[in-house]
């Protein structure tokens, strides 16, 4: 027999990092005999980062005990010296105690005496493969921000965080924004098609007050907005927002964005909060192709929004932008033409 006791659910422990919270992971350890009882020790090598409870105990045969292991962050700081892999190990003693009582089970934990575990007379088994990853909302915020982002680590973490944590849906304590909407934000699409593996929350909106989408959108990152659509994100205005989508990328000109947007089935005519549309807000910015490819897919030409109650053709005579006017009113006719605001 190569060892007494396993380990589940591996040999690797995941320290969960919150704020405010204290920083812990669990470790089960098995008996894998059937008929004796196994004492065991798990000692830290680094005793001043982490604690152990229990430290020392005693299990019967095919049980099961698990432990806790706690790690203390240095004052003043919220995350790990290393993350998230840690080259901290621990040692796991572990002795068939054929004499041991263990009828009270927690009367036997934390007072096994050390020298059972000094091989003389005893078969004594080593275990230094015991490792900490550090996971948590923290670990997985700054592993996002950084300049460079380690697929490979993000995805680590997030494998090995318990699914009711919702690790994917982990918020950034300093901007407020999802792992999903740091990524965006870095235009980094490769990020984004990785978080989208573990399901996120697309319509979360946060402390940027837009969807990821949205975002996606406004900064005509098509890649990311083509991605965000495959996994039926909406393409409607979210309640925090000023502007939809579909608004937003009009406005900026992205006229790739628009065609993803209105391929998708993107109501053309929805209107924003202060009521203008796509069409408004891409004439009123001169963004002549996202104005065309507006007018195309059917939106309204004599749609009126905004405080004046303009219509799109009074944003492009205020624009000065003589050939989007003359395709409004080729789309507009005469109720286009005649068509006034509050100003007359």
């Amino acid at each position: 027999m190569d060892r007494l006791i396993s380990l589940e659910p591996s040999k690797v422990v995941a320290v969960r990092v919150e704020p405010g919270e204290k920083c812990r992971g669990k470790l089960t350890l098995r008996n894998e005999m059937h008929t004796m009882p196994v004492a065991f020790r798990l000692q830290p090598l680094n005793r001043a980062r982490y604690t152990v409870r229990p430290q020392t105990g005693i299990i019967p045969p095919l049980a099961a005990l698990t432990l806790e292991i706690a790690y203390h962050l240095s004052p003043g700081s919220t995350l790990p010296e290393a993350f998230p892999s840690s080259g901290d190990s621990f040692l796991l003693h572990s002795v068939v105690a054929p004499g041991a009582a263990v009828k009270d089970a927690p009367s036997s934990l934390d007072s096994v005496p050390l020298d059972w575990f000094v091989a003389k007379k005893k078969q004594v088994f080593i275990d230094s493969g015991v490792r900490v990853t550090f996971v948590g909302s923290a670990v997985l915020a700054r592993l996002v921000s950084d300049e460079d982002p380690s697929l490979e680590e993000v995805r680590e973490v997030l494998e090995r965080s318990d699914p009711v944590w919702r690790a994917v849906d982990s918020v950034d304590p300093a901007t407020g924004q999802t792992l999903l909407q740091l990524a965006v934000s870095r235009g980094r699409p490769d990020l984004v098609q990785l978080l989208l593996e573990f399901e996120p929350d697309l319509e979360y909106t946060g402390g940027s007050g837009r969807t990821p989408l949205e975002a996606a959108a406004a900064a005509g990152e098509a890649l990311i907005v083509e991605l965000l659509l495959a996994r039926r994100a909406s393409t409607a205005r979210s309640p925090a927002s000023a502007m939809g989508p579909l608004h937003l990328a009009a406005a900026g000109g992205h006229a790739e964005v628009v065609r993803l947007l209105l391929a998708r089935g993107t109501d053309p005519d929805e209107p924003a909060a202060d009521g203008r549309t796509a069409l408004h807000l891409a004439v009123e910015g001169r963004r002549r192709d996202c104005a065309k490819l507006l007018v195309e897919a059917g939106c309204r030409v004599d749609a009126r929004g905004g405080a004046e109650g303009d219509t799109p053709l009074h944003g492009a005579a205020a624009a000065g932008d003589e050939a989007t006017a003359r395709l409004l009113l080729r789309r507009g006719g005469l109720a286009c033409k005649g068509a006034r605001n509050a100003r007359g």
